[in-house]
Parts: C-alpha cells; structure tokens; sequence
C-alpha cells in the first residue's frame, strides 16, 4: 500500500542563510570549552561571547549593525574569568545576565541605541555560587527573576531585583548541570546532569517531583527541554555513542512517549523549542546542519520535517525569539549561527503565495509584559505568559530601567537605589541636599540624552555620505 503523506503546514519549511552584506563580521568568537549557545537574541540586539585577554567579555550589537564589526568596538567587559553563558531578559530588551568562571552572575543593562563605549559596570553583581557558573535562564513570566547554575552544582534563584538569592538548591544534584529549563508558566524547572538523570524540580518546594535515570545511556552531555504541554524533551546519546532524541512525560518517566536515534556525532545537540508552532529545533555544536521536528499528539509523535545544511560547521547559535520575526514574509524562526570570524543570520520561512497575514503561523505569542512580579512568584503564585498578536508586527515599546533596591543588612541607614545609568545616589539627611542632588543627576542625564541623540544624527549622516560615495565609486 502507498503510504499517505502526512498533512503538516510545516512540511516544506525550508531555510535560508541571508546575503553576506547582512552578516556581521570579524567577530572573534569564544574558543572556551564550553556546551552553551555562545549567543543570544532578541527583537533589538544580538550578543556574542567573545574572545577577551585578561577576563571575559561579550558583544553587543543592534541588529541593524552589520558588516564588518571594528576591533575597537566596544564590549561588555566586567568580568575576570571567561564568559560562559548569556541570556537577555523577556521582559526587557535591554537587560542582559551573563555567568562566567569568575563564580559570578552579573545583570547588565544596554543603552537604547547599543554600546558607544565599554561597558565595566553592572547594574547588580550576583555572588552566591562557589565555582564557574555556566548556566544563566531568566523566569519567563516574573519579572526580574533570574536563575543560575554552577560546576558548585547548586541552582540559584535571584530576586534581581533586591539584588539577593532567595532560592538554593544544593543538595539535589550529585554531578555536573548541563542544563536548567523553565517550564511554560515558570513554575517547575528541569535539568539534565552528568550522572544521567534528567529530574523534573519544584524549586519553591525544593523537591523534585520526577526523575529518569539513564534518560540517556551515553557518556556524553544531555540536554532537557520543557514542551508547552508540559512533556519534557531530551537530546542525548545512546551507549554506542549514537545521537537520540526523546520526548517524556513527566507523570510517567518509566518508559519515553518516543526515542529516535539519529546520527553519530559527538557534537552535542541543543534544542530550541518554538510553543507556537510545536516545533523543535536541533543544533549540533560542530555540525553544519540545523534539523527541525514537529511534535505532536499523534504516533510517532516527534515528525521529522527536514534539515538545513550549509558548509560550514557552527561554534554556536541564537534564536529570535517570536516577536522580532519578520510576519509579512511567512519567517517562523530566525537563528544567528556563529562562525569562527563571523555571525550569520539564518532565516527559516513557510511557504506561502499570499502577502497577507497568515494567522494560522502566527498565534498569539508570549509578549515583553511580565504576569508576575518577583515577590508574587516567590509567594506561591503562578501566572501563564501574557500573549500579544503579531498581526500588525511587534513594535518594541519604551523598556522600564532596570533598578535594584539592595535590602540593607543595617537597618539604621536608609537603602541606596541604583539607578539604570549605574550611578548610586546615596540619600542625604536633610531633604534639600537631596533635592539639589536630584536636580544634578537629571542635568546629567539630559546631558548624557542630548550627547547620545548628537551620535545617532551623526552616525546617519556618515552612512548618508558613505552611500552616496559609494554611488559615485559605482
């Protein structure tokens, strides 16, 4: 009998690396040892762990910055150790978490327009683990809730905003994390580990509620993923040292819903998850190709769609997430794969002969407003993303700054505000120093607002004057 083909209007998603004059390049990519993306995304900038002499240090850029990044551009550059991981805040734009072999966590916050000079200074410094942290992963429905994780193999919940860890879970894995995930209202997280376990955790609860052993029997790392429906998706290797994939449900974690075996690499294989779309994308560190899933409730439930293939082999990736995807030409993902010298966005799309909006691709999405704040959800509360439409494109709204009350250990002295542009303004007794104070740093920062306004005008006029001369050269 012929076999019918599975109906899916993702069966012909195909992927296409952009133009080279859309890349950005001379980048001197992290050559660190380590199983993280190396980048990460969002609908404003694009950041890039880097090779730095004498610490560690990432890029910034705006996503409009392509072409040749200059050497002397400026960096984010306050850490002592190499930078391990980086990821950017959901609920806002400019706010950035990177861990790194210094045993810190340190919480940036990004000028509207990108960098004009090194950045040295966090907003807050996160110290709390006892080894490299080379996990970072925000809460996807509280603000300023931020997750870490270390070789000290311990789980450290931050209030970012207070500055402190209200959550420790060290006594839960044996051996090294590989990777932590948050569930899709944030209130459960899973992680995969080096003794072959993947345990699905209640970090309020600090208990964990499920766990496989031998998830995978391989040697090598694991990855662990939480699905929209709640199921828990893991990348991993069999004994013979062959790729696997496999979907699990946490009530039950005797036996996986399903196992495939794919390939033998020894790159390891990072997923990343699209809830839209169910669809599940593999990147293997040191492969040239990115393979795409759809999971569904139907045997074999993890659809093999197709593969993306280029030359060369990636040293990383970032994923857009959904609300800076282009909707008018049918992009359901974007990833930004990391050469050796180079960033080089890569755009999946679904066919389509029509120009209007295709509101089956497209449903709401999990926008940049926070459902909880981080008090509510350290008290017990749970809240689902909060969802906006795509159908007239995202337009990124003006983002809060980012500002850490630190609780004071002396209760006598009042507590000091940091303000987002990192300048601390201690509170005087009297209220008209004070008030004077106030009055200084608002000059200040009108003035920083006039001088950043000045560059951005400037900066257009070069690139007016450089087309024009490149017309006439033409």
């Amino acid at each position: 009998m012929r076999r019918v083909v599975r109906q899916s209007k993702f069966r012909h998603v195909f992927g296409q690396a952009v133009k080279n004059d859309q890349c950005y390049d001379d980048i001197r990519v992290s050559r660190v040892t380590w199983d993280s993306s190396f980048c990460a995304v969002n609908p404003r900038f694009v950041a890039i762990i880097i090779e730095a002499s004498g610490g560690g240090a990432f890029l910034v850029l705006p996503l409009h910055k392509t072409g040749r990044i200059d050497k002397s551009y400026p960096t984010v550059c306050g850490h002592t150790g190499p930078v391990l991981d980086i990821d950017w805040c959901p609920h806002n734009d400019q706010v950035i978490a990177s861990g790194s072999e210094d045993c810190t966590v340190m919480v940036w916050q990004i000028p509207e327009n990108g960098l004009t000079l090194s950045l040295t200074e966090p907003v807050v410094i996160l110290e709390g683990h006892s080894k490299r942290v080379g996990i970072v992963a925000w809460h996807p429905t509280a603000r300023n809730v931020l997750l870490s994780a270390g070789c000290d193999n311990a789980i450290i919940i931050w209030n970012v905003g207070t500055g402190e860890a209200l959550l420790n879970l060290d006594d839960m894995h044996s051996d090294m994390i590989y990777n932590v995930s948050w569930n899709r209202n944030g209130s459960l997280i899973c992680t995969a580990s080096k003794d072959k376990k993947v345990r699905v955790i209640d970090p309020r609860k600090q208990e964990i509620v499920a766990e496989k052993e031998k998830a995978h029997e391989g040697a090598r790392p694991m990855r662990a993923i939480f699905l929209a429906d709640g199921n828990v998706f893991t990348t991993g290797f069999s004994r013979m040292s062959e790729r696997q994939l496999a979907l699990w449900n946490p009530k039950n974690m005797q036996e996986p819903i399903a196992l495939h075996e794919m390939d033998t690499s020894n790159g390891v294989l990072l997923p990343f998850y699209d809830p839209d779309t169910s669809i599940i994308y593999l990147c293997g560190k040191g492969d040239s190709s990115i393979r795409y899933f759809e999971i569904t409730d139907e045997s074999p439930y993890v659809h093999y769609l197709n593969t993306f293939s280029s030359k060369e082999p990636q040293r990383g990736m970032g994923y857009m997430p959904k609300r800076g995807l282009d909707v008018n030409k049918c992009e359901i993902a974007r990833f930004f794969k990391l050469h050796e010298r180079k960033c080089e966005p890569i755009i999946m799309t679904v066919p389509r002969k029509s120009d209007l909006f295709q509101d089956d691709l497209y449903p709401d999405t999990a926008g940049p407003e926070a459902a909880l704040e981080a008090e509510e959800w350290f008290e017990g509360k749970n809240a689902d993303p909060i969802l906006i439409s795509l159908k007239h494109g995202y337009i990124p709204g003006k983002n809060r700054d980012l500002k850490v009350v630190k609780k004071n250990i002396l209760d006598s002295k009042p507590t000091a505000n940091k303000k987002c542009d990192l300048i601390s303004v201690p509170k005087k007794t009297t209220d008209t120093a004070s008030v004077q104070n106030e009055a200084k740093l608002d000059e200040i920062l009108k003035e920083i607002k006039s001088i950043k306004d000045t560059i951005c005008n400037q900066d257009e006029r070069i690139s007016k004057l450089e087309q024009q001369m490149a017309k006439i050269a033409a």
